[in-house]
């Protein structure tokens, strides 16, 4: 009882703001889409309550497994259909081993709390759990992506789940980036938010000059950049690295950029205007990644 409570512990801030876990009937179907646990979730979509709760949504079978998986102390509710639960035996499972029941809801219930058109009949409730970036250095990373002013939450979860592919030790959304409790960012992971340490907030040149001090490089991927191959050959990309990317739109602004150790572009070869983000991201990320395990 005692690890249950405390798992439960970050919601008691949120008072009947969130009565998700509260009056459950065992056997019982939850079918009523108006009712106020049903709305609780729901709102989680939106940032405002997400702030005010310290929770939010994780959806699909295979990320409420990685999460269940990964962050059992973080989790909350568990509710799916029927149908999914018949269908993902692999949710029931990794559910009993974080001593959680599932739920199960009706179609129309799950529809209103998704954030998805065509939800997959599992959504889950899960506390935040952002790293301090103070721990994040004490571990010693050698790669690490940092994100500024990236907006966009499929891109900044597609890079998160580069960074986890890469082998990174962590990811940095600094200044204005976009929430990664947001369920298109939690989506575009795949459960990979719950892979790896993800630190929010903190101004870019306090972030870089930590990163700095703990022994990395600065490498900023932008236009107005070097080569990448040639950074390649010259060896510079085996140094254990933090990766600066910039807004999908504006890049990276000039006095960002300056607080660089160098600025690196990938090349394009074909016939493409440019490259989106993410995946300019993920090529960056890798070619460290390759570099770090050759050296």
């Amino acid at each position: 009882m005692g690890e249950r409570g405390a798992r439960r512990a970050p919601v008691r801030s949120a008072g009947d703001t969130f009565p998700a876990h509260r009056a459950r009937y065992p056997g019982a179907m939850l079918d009523n889409p108006r009712s106020p646990r049903v709305r609780a979730v729901a709102k989680l979509a939106k940032r405002k309550a997400r702030t005010e709760t310290g929770l939010f949504l994780v959806e699909g079978p295979q990320a409420v497994v990685e999460a269940l998986r990964h962050r059992p102390e973080r989790v909350i509710d568990i509710f799916a259909t029927p149908a999914a639960i018949e269908r993902h035996h692999d949710l029931t499972v990794a559910a009993r081993a974080a001593r959680m029941d599932v739920e199960e809801v009706s179609e129309m219930v799950l529809a209103v709390m998704a954030d998805t058109v065509t939800p997959q009949g599992v959504i889950a409730v899960f506390a935040q759990f952002s790293t301090p970036l103070e721990d994040l250095l004490a571990a010693g990373p050698r790669l690490v992506a940092v994100l500024e002013e990236v907006q966009d939450p499929g891109n900044a979860g597609t890079i998160i789940r580069a960074a986890d592919a890469a082998g990174a030790d962590g990811v940095v959304l600094a200044g204005h980036s976009v929430d990664p409790y947001n369920p298109k960012v939690v989506r575009s992971t795949t459960g990979s938010l719950f892979h790896l340490p993800v630190v929010v907030g903190g101004e870019l040149p306090e972030v870089l000059g930590a990163l700095r001090g703990a022994g990395l490089q600065v490498l900023a991927a932008d236009v107005k950049g070097g080569d990448l191959l040639e950074a390649r050959e010259s060896g510079a990309l085996a140094a254990p690295t933090a990766w600066l990317f910039g807004n999908e739109a504006r890049g990276l602004r000039d006095d960002l950029l300056e607080l660089a150790d160098r600025a690196l572009v990938v090349p394009i070869y074909g016939r493409a205007e440019s490259m989106n983000l993410a995946t300019a991201a993920s090529v960056c990320l890798y070619e460290s990644a390759f570099a770090q395990r050759l050296d």
